[in-house]
């Protein structure tokens, strides 16, 4: 059998309780399952076919994956995390807490950006004020609103000041939000600004960071192909460029796979991995994960305003039947918003279990004994879409009709963080492995839309759990807040858990030392192809 698994560590739930000593977050190049230790030769092309465009180059400007799938290549962060989400330094060579709401940052000297300007500690005030700037309207702001002020110590020393207590500052320094782009860049963006043009028009066009790789072109809906990097501070990338190819459906990308037209397919299926090791020159590469598949529903929305409605449709979704017919039984079983890996995730809470006439009698509570009709909104990914489907099927039972409704991945992201939706089938991943990315920004009615909070949850006892949660910096306390949180989520139900995923690559044999993150991103540093 040719899929090769990382298990992510258990052991990361004492992690964040423990960074005062000096470790940091966001997947690093030397992370989780590789799929053949064996060096290949030096150079080459890589080619990747994915689902989905980049929404921006720009960090500041998205918050999904395919874009921080090439951003990472091309910018760096701080700190970063390896395979077991252990924070490691990057960027910043050291760090420590000083007092309980001031961090310092020791940077490296050695580091220039692709346009040759200098990585410094104003490089770093700038970036952080950037994000937080209303006028820039970043959706990863959220990450770091705790951020009161970052002042610069000398060229090489910052001191992060946060208006609380939050012991999660190294690992959302680690988030691909916190990401370095040359100052000489974001003030010639800012120009743009007030020449009237749209925060990230300079920065997304030709963007400027400090990685292994370097911005060549971008094709919107074809590819971006990034270029290695000669000058980097550290050891330089081992590939030539690498093209991440948009290919929407997922058997053209096994098709090209197949032929040679690229190296990797991200992702795979769990339905199209026999296909895959059938073959004699392709592998499966697995990988555990920090996400969560979810079916959102609409609060502001009729009748999902109603708790009644949403735990109705709870029970009447089998997850197993899902995860056997759709995934092969390839994840887990959601129960909560976050994977058992994550800190502050709780095994005692209990989920709603499937029940079909508990389903019935809770609709007929809400007067809606004969049911009524809706739509399922989803990206076009075929799982997700067979997911809408099966659960289009399991709701005709308790007299629910509904429509599903497959919408391009860009026109998604807008029209939900809009509200424009009913029910939506959708995905979070928890990228720093600690429970306040995986429910402050999908919960806190501060996060409404575009921030995360696409089922416009809006609940005072939540909000306070929430920011208690993140305040507190002892470990234990905090685990008990997010027991609490989860249980209250529960009862309010915004969404329904359905599994905790396992991501699929397929992977020609000729490209050697790829591993992928268990926050879904690729690791392109180390990679060769044997030729």
């Amino acid at each position: 059998m040719k899929i090769q698994k990382k298990i992510y560590a258990l052991a990361f739930i004492a992690l964040l309780s423990l960074v005062l000593a000096a470790c940091a977050n966001e997947p690093d190049n030397n992370e989780s399952g590789s799929n053949d230790s064996t060096e290949g030769t030096k150079g080459g092309d890589l080619t990747i076919t994915t689902p989905a465009d980049a929404v921006s180059l720009d960090p500041a400007a998205s918050n999904d994956t395919p874009s921080s799938d090439v951003q990472r290549n091309i910018f760096e962060t701080l700190v970063t995390q390896d395979e077991n989400m252990e924070v490691q330094p990057l960027l910043a060579e050291e760090w420590e807490q000083i007092d309980d709401t001031t961090w310092e940052f020791k940077l490296r000297q050695d580091v220039k950006f692709h346009d040759g300007s200098d990585f410094n500690a104003d490089v770093v005030k700038a970036n952080i004020d950037r994000t937080l700037d209303p006028e820039v309207g970043s959706p990863r702001a959220i990450m770091y609103n705790m951020i009161s002020e970052v002042e610069v110590v000398d060229d090489y020393t910052v001191h992060f000041k946060t208006e609380y207590p939050f012991a999660a500052l190294p690992a959302h320094l680690a988030h691909p939000g916190g990401v370095m782009i040359s100052k000489d860049q974001i003030d010639e963006d800012y120009a743009a600004m007030e020449a009237g043009e749209d925060a990230g028009s300079v920065i997304s066009v030709n963007p400027q960071g400090t990685g292994p790789f370097k911005y060549d072109e971008w094709q919107p809906g074809q590819y971006v192909r990034l270029v290695n990097n000669e000058d980097y501070w550290g050891e330089p990338a081992l590939l030539d460029s690498v093209t991440f190819k948009v290919v929407t459906e997922d058997l053209t990308r096994i098709a090209e796979l197949e032929t040679g037209d690229s190296q990797v397919a991200n992702s795979l299926s769990p339905s199209d991995v026999a296909q895959i090791e059938g073959s004699d020159h392709l592998s499966v590469q697995a990988q555990d994960s920090l996400a969560l598949s979810y079916l959102g529903f609409n609060m502001e929305k009729e009748p999902f305003d109603d708790v009644r409605v949403r735990q109705a449709i709870a029970k009447a979704i089998d997850k197993e039947e899902i995860l056997s017919g759709i995934y092969d039984n390839v994840g887990i079983p959601a129960h909560t918003p976050i994977a058992p890996s994550v800190f502050g995730y709780s095994e005692d809470v209990k989920d709603h279990e499937y029940n079909v006439e508990e389903a019935k009698e809770l609709l007929a509570e809400a007067g809606l004994e004969d049911g009524f009709s809706t739509t399922i909104w989803t990206n076009d990914d075929r799982q997700r879409i067979d997911t809408a489907t099966n659960i289009q099927a399991q709701l005709k039972e308790i007299g629910i009709n509904a429509e599903v409704r497959t919408v391009e991945w860009g026109s998604m992201l807008e029209q939900t963080a809009n509200g424009e939706h009913d029910m939506f089938v959708f995905g979070w991943t928890t990228v720093t492995g600690d429970a306040d990315n995986g429910l402050y920004p999908l919960f806190h009615s501060d996060n409404l839309g575009e921030a995360g909070n696409r089922t416009f949850t809006v609940d005072p006892e939540l909000d306070d759990l929430l920011d208690r949660a993140r305040q507190e910096g002892d470990p234990d306390k905090r685990l008990e807040l997010y027991r609490q949180t989860q249980e209250l989520l529960a009862e309010i139900t915004p969404m329904v858990y359905i599994h905790h995923q396992q991501y699929l690559l397929g992977v020609d044999d000729s490209v050697k030392g790829l591993t992928q993150s268990p926050t879904q991103l690729l690791n392109l540093k180390e990679v060769s192809i044997e030729q």
